[in-house]
C-alpha cells in the first residue's frame, strides 16, 4: 500500500492551479478544512471554482479566500452568513450557482460512485429546473448570467429534474482520524458534507488530527476508504492557523438563586422537679 502522507499543508496543495475547481467540505465552521484553505491562500492560488455547501463567513474558512477575490465561482446551498459573498454576488464579481441542499450532497456523492446524472423532486416547478435564476450580476442591477432550463421527466405521477453529477479537480476534506494509506474518520456532526467531497475530488486531500499506523483504525468505523484519498497531512488540533471557531457563540443567562433560610420554630421544654 502506498504511503500517501505529505509533509506540509503546502505540500499538499502544490499543484492546485490558478482556475482548478474544489470541493471542500464542512458546514458552517465545523469540520473545515482551515489548515489547506490557509495554505491555499497563502500560495496566491486564485479564479477559483469551490463546491461547498456555504462559502465560510467574513473572517475564516472559504472566506479568506473570498475576502482576496481568489474565488471566480461557487457552487453552494447557503450563502447567508457572509456580507463579502453578497456584495461580491451583487456586484457582478462572484459566479453563484445556488443548489439544494440535498441535491448538492448527492451531486457529490453521484459524482463519486461514476453516477453522470440523477433524476430528483427538489426544485421542480421553480427556477431551479425552469431556468432563470440569477448566477451572475452585470454590476448594475441586471443578470447577465442566469441558470438554464434543466430536463423534467415524468415517473410514475411525479416530475423530477435531472442534475448533473459533479467531479472536481480536487477534494479538500478534514477529518478526526487517518492513516498513512488515506482511510478516514470523522468526529460526530464534523463529517457532514466531507466523506461525499472526499469520494467526489479527482485528488482528495486529507488533513486529520490524529495520523495513525495502518491497522489501528476499525475496519467497521471507517468512514472514507484510502482508494478516495491521495494525501493525507497531519494538523494537529490546536496547531496555529487550524483552530476551531464557533460560528455563533450563544452564553445563556443564568439568573441567581436565592436560597430560602430556615425557620426555626421555639420549642417550649418542661423542667422536671426533683
Amino acid at each position: 500500500m502506498i504511503n500517501k502522507v505529505v509533509a506540509t499543508p503546502a505540500a499538499a496543495i502544490h499543484d492546485i492551479h490558478d482556475g482548478a475547481s474544489l470541493a471542500v467540505g464542512g458546514f458552517g465552521l465545523c469540520g473545515i478544512p482551515v489548515a489547506l484553505i490557509g495554505a491555499l491562500h497563502r500560495a496566491g492560488t486564485s479564479q477559483l471554482e469551490t463546491i461547498s455547501n456555504n462559502c465560510g463567513v467574513d473572517d475564516w474558512g472559504l472566506g479568506i479566500l473570498l475576502a482576496d477575490g481568489r474565488i471566480r465561482r461557487t457552487v453552494s446551498s447557503y450563502v447567508g452568513e457572509n456580507k463579502e459573498f453578497a456584495r461580491q454576488f451583487l456586484a457582478g464579481e462572484l459566479e453563484v450557482e445556488l443548489t439544494p441542499q440535498g441535491t448538492l450532497a448527492e451531486k457529490l456523492r453521484a459524482g463519486g460512485a461514476g453516477i453522470p446524472a440523477f433524476y430528483t423532486a427538489a426544485g421542480v416547478g421553480t427556477q431551479v429546473s425552469e431556468g432563470g435564476l440569477p448566477r451572475k450580476y452585470d454590476g448594475a442591477g441586471g443578470v447577465e448570467i442566469a441558470s438554464p432550463a434543466k430536463e423534467v421527466r415524468t415517473f410514475g405521477d411525479a416530475d423530477f429534474v435531472l442534475e448533473e453529477s459533479l467531479t472536481p479537480d480536487f477534494a479538500l476534506v478534514h477529518a478526526w482520524k487517518g492513516d498513512r494509506h488515506g482511510n478516514l474518520v470523522f468526529h460526530a456532526t464534523a463529517m457532514n458534507f466531507n466523506p461525499l467531497c472526499a469520494m467526489a475530488g479527482k485528488i482528495t486531500i486529507a488533513e486529520v488530527e490524529e495520523l495513525v499506523e495502518p491497522g489501528e483504525l476499525d475496519p467497521e468505523h471507517v468512514h472514507v476508504p484510502g482508494i478516495f484519498v491521495q494525501r493525507v497531512v497531519h494538523v494537529p488540533a490546536g496547531t496555529p492557523g487550524s483552530e476551531k471557531h464557533i460560528e455563533k457563540r450563544t452564553v445563556s443567562v443564568v439568573e441567581p438563586v436565592e436560597t430560602p433560610v430556615p425557620v426555626v420554630e421555639p420549642v417550649e421544654t418542661q423542667t422536671k422537679e426533683a
